[in-house]
């Protein structure tokens, strides 16, 4: 188990193998991934590296954070997470993890925060066919049908499909692959579409289903 990197979503394009096929991909870029901490287990009871990504300014993080880089003599980062790795795979503070962290036709696992749609129907969020479209029905066209339940047990049960706030939720897709690596621009090029709007802030590590592509 080695440490995954952070990546920022850069969008959707075409992608056309050395026989001509084409296919949707997305794009990720490595903004100066950096190794900003290391956990032992003798001084933290496990192992595991901390990256961060994309510059920022001292005054722009607050005062923990600011001694924390201070202290590592790094330049702050404006995203960090942890990754937990091995003993064998452990990395120093400072190390730069690029693209070729990963290689080509290996399947990686994504996570990141999906869009938020606001407040949602129950057609929209949850694929419910809805109402009839005549015949006798009146104003329940895209109702998502009876909530309650008799006197026992009186209530409507917790995890009721209803409208709600959809999105904005942490999501993780597992088994997507590298189809490429642009080493010159720090670039992933991933196989298919990822949660997330541009921009965004994903994690990349290691599937933990496949290793690579046979």
């Amino acid at each position: 188990m080695r440490t995954g990197i952070l990546a920022k979503k850069i969008g959707m394009t075409s992608f056309f193998s050395e026989d001509g096929k084409r296919s949707s991909v997305t794009l990720l870029h490595i903004d100066n991934c950096e190794v900003t901490d290391v956990k032992t287990k003798e001084k933290n009871n496990y192992y595991a590296i901390q990256v961060g990504i994309e510059n920022n300014k001292a005054n722009k993080i607050k005062k923990p954070q600011k001694n924390h880089f201070t202290k590592i003599k790094a330049k702050p980062k404006r995203h960090i997470k942890e990754f937990r790795v091995i003993k064998e795979n452990l990395l120093e503070i400072g190390n730069e993890i690029n693209a070729e962290h990963f290689k080509k036709g290996q399947f990686v696992d994504i996570t990141s925060v999906s869009k938020g749609k606001g407040f949602a129907g129950s057609m929209k969020r949850h694929n419910f066919g809805g109402g009839r479209a005549s015949h006798g029905n009146s104003v329940s066209h895209r109702a998502h049908g009876s909530t309650g339940h008799n006197q026992d047990p009186g209530r409507v049960f917790k995890g009721k499909k209803m409208a709600g706030h959809m999105g904005s939720k942490q999501v993780t897709i597992q088994n997507l692959q590298v189809v490429d690596i642009d080493k010159k621009n720090n670039l992933l090029i991933i196989k298919g579409s990822i949660p997330g709007a541009r921009q965004s802030v994903v994690s990349i590590k290691d599937s933990v289903k496949k290793s690579e592509k046979k």
